[in-house]
C-alpha cells in the first residue's frame, strides 16, 4: 500500500514539472514575441509629399555653378522655378511644390495626351460653340486637322480647341481628362490634378511650378508640339488668323515657348524654355507680370551661374 502511494506521489510530482516546463516555455515564447514585435519599427503613414520621385539619370552635362553672389530681382510671381534642363539641377525656386491653379499652362498635358493617341491629320468637325475664356471663335460645322486645332490652342490658346479635342477622345471627354491624370501620374507629378483641358479654374483642378517644369521638359522633346509652341504667327482655313500669346518669342533671344496661362483665380502663368548657351525651363505662378519676371529670372540666372564641364 506505502509502495502505491508512493508511486501516485511521484507521478504526481513528475507531472507538476512537466507542466512548469511547458508553462515556463509558453511565457519564455511570449516575452520572445513581445521583444520581437516591439523592437520592429512601427511604419510612417506615407504623406502626399512623400511620394516616391523619381531618381535623375546619370548626367554628363555641364553642372552650373554660381559665380557671383547677386540678390534674386525682385517680382511678383509667388510660386517660381529655375530649372537647369540639360543637367536637371534646380537653379533657384520658392513654392515650387505648392498646389495652385495653373490656367491655361494646363495645355501642354492637353497637347501631350492628344499627339501621344491621336493622328495629326485627323479631320474633326466642330459641333458646338465655346465661348469662356480665350476662344479661336471656331463656328460648329468647320472642320480642322488635329494638328490645326493644336495649333490654335497652343498659339491663340484657345479654349474652344482644346474642348473640340478631348470631345473627339476614344471614349469622350471624360476619359480625355483621365488620360491627363494618368499621364500625370507616370511623368510623377504629384502635385498635378486635372478636371478640364483648359485650365479654367475648377475645385481640384491644380498644379505646381516643379510639375509643370517636369511636364515642360517632356513635352519639348516631342518635335511637333516644340515646332508648335515656337510659331509666332499662324492662319487656319476661315481665315481664323493668331498670333502667339507669348510676347517673349519675338522680344527675348533664345526664348522657345512654352506656355501662357491667365484666370482671375490662377493670377497670371508663364512656362518657358530659353536657351542662351544653356537651356532653362523657368516657371512662374501667381504673378501680376509672368513676362517682365520672366525676363529677369533669364537674366539673373545667366549672369549669376557658369557651367563647367563635369570633373573640373
Amino acid at each position: 500500500m506505502k509502495r502505491i502511494k508512493k508511486k501516485i506521489k511521484k507521478i504526481r510530482i513528475q507531472s507538476a514539472f512537466i507542466l512548469g516546463l511547458i508553462g515556463s516555455g509558453t511565457l519564455l515564447i511570449g516575452i520572445l514575441s513581445l521583444l520581437i514585435f516591439s523592437a520592429s519599427p512601427v511604419p510612417s503613414p506615407i504623406t502626399y509629399n512623400d511620394s516616391p520621385q523619381p531618381t535623375p539619370a546619370p548626367t554628363s552635362a555641364p553642372a552650373p555653378r554660381p559665380v557671383l553672389n547677386s540678390a534674386l530681382p525682385q517680382i511678383t510671381a509667388g510660386h517660381v522655378i529655375i530649372l537647369d534642363r540639360d543637367s536637371q539641377t534646380v537653379l533657384y525656386q520658392n513654392q515650387a511644390d505648392t498646389p495652385v491653379p495653373p490656367a491655361s499652362t494646363t495645355k501642354i498635358m492637353t497637347a501631350l495626351v492628344v499627339l501621344e493617341n491621336l493622328p495629326l491629320n485627323r479631320q474633326i468637325t466642330v459641333t458646338s460653340s465655346f465661348t469662356d475664356g480665350q476662344v479661336a471663335g471656331f463656328l460648329p460645322g468647320e472642320t480642322f486637322t488635329v494638328e490645326q486645332l493644336l495649333y490654335a490652342m497652343l498659339v491663340q490658346s484657345a479654349n474652344d480647341a482644346a474642348e473640340t479635342l478631348a470631345e473627339n477622345f476614344t471614349g469622350g471627354r471624360i476619359s480625355f481628362i483621365a488620360a491627363m491624370n494618368a499621364k500625370a501620374k507616370s511623368l510623377h507629378l504629384y502635385n498635378t490634378n486635372f478636371i478640364n483641358p483648359t485650365g479654367l479654374d475648377e475645385d481640384n483642378h491644380y498644379s505646381s511650378a516643379s510639375d509643370l517644369a517636369r511636364l515642360a521638359d517632356v513635352a519639348m522633346k516631342n518635335q511637333e508640339f516644340s515646332r508648335i509652341v515656337a510659331t509666332e504667327n499662324t492662319v487656319l482655313p476661315g481665315n481664323h488668323v493668331f498670333t502667339n500669346v507669348n510676347e517673349l518669342l519675338s522680344k527675348v533671344p533664345g526664348v522657345l515657348g512654352i506656355k501662357t496661362g491667365f484666370t482671375d483665380n490662377a493670377g497670371q502663368a508663364l512656362v518657358t524654355l530659353v536657351n542662351q548657351g544653356h537651356t532653362l525651363i523657368i516657371v512662374v505662378l501667381k504673378s501680376t507680370d509672368r513676362f517682365d519676371d520672366t525676363q529677369k529670372l533669364i537674366r539673373w540666372a545667366y549672369s549669376s551661374f557658369t557651367w563647367t564641364p563635369p570633373g573640373t
